[in-house]
């Protein structure tokens, strides 16, 4: 038993709705709260410039988190904003700051804050690393980056790929650890209750694709995987469904033009917005199978989301993704191919799909968020 740390994090939170992150984060400070850690969450007043931002908007339209104390006060583009901010948590003299990096364009913001805090010769500074190098790389990454690194006292990753990359810049003491479970999305529905909620065919096979979509997520690859199946195996092709569900952060004009191009409209159903949280559980029961085609990744938001509703994955062989689904025991790993896809796709039908579903149950086991808080506490 760890004894009573006051906690603050710095990052997305409510009444931003940046998807994955602002729900993690809540969801942890949630978990230190019962572990009777005093927490509150810094989020931003301004996280994006529009300009800088894809989607549609930044800010939920949910209801705010029940007992989480969260600030909005950090501004992203506002240099007297972050010593305000840095000075303001300095004095609060917090146990443990816990940070979220995830891009560069953040590092001037919390490298400051960050190095405010740390004139109180008291507080540890935890960095939670989603990535170091990012997806879409620029030329200001690195300095950004090592601006950023300079104040933390310890880093936690969620894959290799990521611990590997922070060796680049540092040999600070830092851990990998798995991406918990998502489990405040609320309780499974049933696969019909999830279909017509959605507004389905139930008598398909159903494949997910959620999530933003960007080009590393590969829904260019997955298209061209569906065009090949339609042309070997037509029968197979009449009986899928593909569920795209999730908001363009792209060009949507490339992926409209494919699937009209590749005459696969009959069998892609578009989603194209941003999914609330209270509509997430439908998207996951009404899916026979969670399909991510990634070119590249560091971990995924959706795996543990697929763990949690208990929905076979199909992931293609990148980052943590492999490591995180075991081939042929919760799912299947593919190269990311269309050809090879297009496969996976195929095979994953023929498996016993109860079995599927037990060795999920028991799999997910290794995902709790205790032992997230307690890596953190250990560090």
């Amino acid at each position: 038993m760890h004894k009573k740390q006051s906690i603050v994090i710095i990052g997305p939170a409510y009444p931003l709705r940046g998807g994955g992150m602002s729900t993690f984060n809540e969801r942890l400070a949630n978990q230190f709260l019962q572990e009777n850690h005093p927490t509150t969450i810094f989020t931003f007043s301004l996280q994006y410039p529009n300009f800088l931002f894809p989607g549609t908007s930044q800010y939920s339209t949910e209801a705010a988190p029940k007992g989480l104390n969260i600030e909005v006060c950090i501004n992203s583009i506002n240099p007297f904003n972050w010593i305000k901010i840095g000075n303001k948590i300095k004095a609060l003299q917090p146990d443990i700051v816990i940070v979220r990096y995830w891009l560069p364009f953040m590092a001037p913001c919390l490298g400051t804050i960050l190095r405010c805090i740390k004139k109180n010769k008291h507080t540890k500074i935890i960095c939670i690393a989603d990535n170091i190098i990012p997806h879409e790389q620029k030329f200001i990454d690195k300095p950004f980056t090592k601006y950023f690194i300079k104040p933390v006292d310890a880093f936690v990753t969620m894959s290799e790929k990521v611990l590997n990359d922070l060796r680049l810049f540092t040999q600070k003491k830092a851990t990998q650890v798995l991406h918990p479970l998502y489990d405040n999305f609320g309780e499974a529905v049933s696969k019909k209750e999830a279909q017509k909620f959605i507004g389905i065919n139930e008598t398909k096979h159903t494949i997910l694709f959620f999530g933003f979509i960007r080009h590393y997520k590969g829904l260019d690859i997955l298209l061209h995987a569906i065009k090949i199946i339609k042309e070997k195996n037509p029968n197979f092709y009449n009986k899928l469904q593909v569920v795209l569900a999730g908001e363009y952060y792209e060009d949507e004009k490339k992926y409209t033009t494919l699937i009209t191009d590749n005459k696969i409209e009959d069998a892609i159903i578009t989603k194209t917005k941003f999914i609330t949280d209270s509509e997430v559980k439908y998207y996951f029961c009404a899916a026979d199978v969670v399909i991510q085609p990634y070119r590249n990744a560091t971990q995924s938001g959706v795996t543990p989301l697929a763990y949690h509703f208990n929905t076979p994955m199909i992931v293609t062989n990148v980052g943590a993704l492999a490591s995180n689904v075991p081939h042929g025991k919760v799912g299947l790993v593919c190269e990311p191919t269309a050809e090879s896809i297009a496969s996976a796709i195929e095979t994953i039908f023929d498996l016993n799909y109860n079995t599927l579903i037990q060795n999920i149950q028991q799999e997910k086991q290794k995902y709790s968020w205790q032992v997230f808080t307690n890596t953190i506490l250990h560090l």
